[in-house]
């Protein structure tokens, strides 16, 4: 008998676990509980099969035991299991009693999950409700994750992958359904995909994401690695919301990225990943930052201590190149590379901008830009670019690439298909002209356009219109005026039968 348990059956358990939510917090709320619980689950799982493991190999001897599972991935304190809060399910306080066990557990691990769950109170009044409905709905969980089919023991599941890729789906689910707020915390995944593919990374390589979300976009750029049997790479992020920035601690995790540097606060006000009195520098940075960010710290920045700024700052009300500035002020003189989402604005926006991005240009650390089609992200049905900077390029040209017509058509979302990624890629690699797609710029030509991006003066897609045949068109509009002619007189034939002049 196969005990497996499926990515298919976790996630469809998972997913019923929302119920106990729907209808009293919008899903971009609810999965601050849904997801720790499964952290919670994952660990307990974890420890108890490890537990069993040392009790065979020490015969019984608990000093021993206790001792060897403490060099275990996380330690779990007395009473903090996941079964414990389940036995304690009828409890007038189980809210308190969750939010005592996760403190315990975060106390007990401080290097690995130093604030991870002290934004999140199971005991909320103004998000889960008064006392009684509070206790049933955690009651309600608790019952979901007590599935004996949600054994997430290692031996069951297989690897650290059917995890993360049920994490990945609850978030991409949450995402969907989440509204505005859905791009604050996920990048779609074909498009994250495609920015690790464009940005390639390399063994040893350290990759930042400035501004990560759930951290998807750093975990797609680390399977790039891991998929070719590459584990030398440093993850690095930083994230502005609290519970947000718990969720990308724990996606690292469940993803068996455990030397992950994730940190909490304001990139461009208090950047956290500083070194020596200077950001720290990295061979990659990557980032889906909010689009024309309004207030991003005009004033905050005027005397930045590490001189991001020096181009010129962005206007107080768009904070586009705020983002693109400090992750360029980031990367390694000599082999660093950017891949950033902007939406078309920056492409073209004149003043201030236009000053900084002429500056990037100028100084050839623009490599490419490329066009996406609309209504990819969750949040908003514009369409965006992914800017391509780079440290020490061959040339001083900029490719432009049009992929804003090529894309499965969803109901209330577009997708890009795998052969639109690989289509994307191939192209940005081999870097040459393609009819109506992509087109290889000089400095000059963009110079003649006054530094202007916008990508339909590179790449023409314009379609000629076929030639009309005048003479068909005559014989044809001849041809269906006489069989009116027919039609009218057997019109006429059947009224005057039935009576009718």
């Amino acid at each position: 008998m196969n005990d497996k348990v499926s990515q298919d059956e976790i996630n469809g358990i998972l997913w019923k676990a929302c119920d106990t939510f729907r209808g009293i917090l919008n899903s971009a709320s609810y999965m601050n509980y849904i997801l720790p619980m499964l952290f919670l689950k994952y660990i307990s799982d974890s420890w108890e099969e490890k537990y069993e493991e040392y009790e065979k190999e020490y015969k019984g001897d608990k000093e021993r035991i206790d001792r060897r599972i403490l060099k275990e991935r996380f330690i779990l304190p007395k009473k903090c299991h996941f079964r414990d809060l389940y036995k304690q399910r009828e409890e007038s306080n189980i809210g308190e009693l969750i939010n005592i066990a996760m403190e315990k557990i975060e106390d007990a691990n401080k290097e690995k999950l130093s604030g991870v769950f002290r934004n999140i109170d199971f005991n909320s009044e103004s998000m889960l409700g008064q006392t009684k409905d509070r206790n049933g709905r955690l009651k309600n969980l608790l019952g979901d994750f007590n599935d004996p089919k949600l054994n997430l023991r290692p031996s069951r599941i297989g690897n650290l992958d059917v995890i993360g890729n049920a994490y990945e789906y609850l978030i991409g689910k949450f995402a969907a359904s989440g509204g505005q707020k859905a791009g604050e915390f996920y990048t779609p995944a074909e498009v994250s995909e495609l920015i690790a593919e464009l940005v390639a990374p390399k063994k040893g390589d350290r990759i930042c994401d400035p501004a990560c979300g759930s951290g998807s976009l750093l975990i797609k750029c680390a399977n790039q690695l891991l998929g070719k049997g590459v584990n030398d790479f440093y993850l690095y992020g930083q994230e502005v919301n609290g519970q947000t920035f718990a969720l990308a601690k724990m996606n690292m995790f469940l993803h068996g990225v455990d030397n992950a540097r994730i940190e909490w606060g304001d990139t461009i006000r208090d950047p956290k990943l500083t070194e020596k009195k200077s950001t720290m520098k990295f061979e990659v940075v990557v980032a889906n930052p909010p689009f024309s960010l309004e207030k991003w710290g005009y004033e905050d920045v005027q005397a930045d201590p590490y001189n991001r700024f020096h181009r010129g700052f962005p206007p107080k009300t768009k904070g586009d190149f705020a983002f693109i500035t400090h992750m360029i002020e980031t990367i390694t003189e000599d082999s660093g590379r950017v891949g950033v989402v902007v939406p078309h604005g920056v492409l073209f926006r004149g003043a201030a901008e236009g000053k900084i991005r002429q500056q990037l240009i100028e100084e050839n650390l623009l490599d490419a830009v490329i066009g996406l089609p609309a209504n990819l992200f969750f949040g908003t049905g514009i369409p965006a670019a992914i800017l391509i900077f780079k440290k020490k390029k061959k040339d001083d040209s900029v490719f432009f690439i049009d992929a804003s017509r090529e894309f499965l058509d969803g109901k209330n979302q577009n997708f890009l298909r795998q052969e639109d990624l690989k289509k994307i890629v191939a192209t940005y690699k081999k870097r040459e002209n393609v009819d109506k797609y992509a087109k290889k710029a000089s400095v000059k030509e963009i110079q003649e356009n006054d530094f202007n991006l916008n990508i339909p003066r590179y790449v023409d897609t314009f379609e000629e219109e076929a030639e009309i045949d005048i003479k068909a068109v005559q014989l044809e509009i001849n041809k269906l005026e006489a069989e009116l002619v027919t039609v009218q007189g057997e019109m006429k034939k059947y009224l005057k039968e039935l009576g009718y002049e």
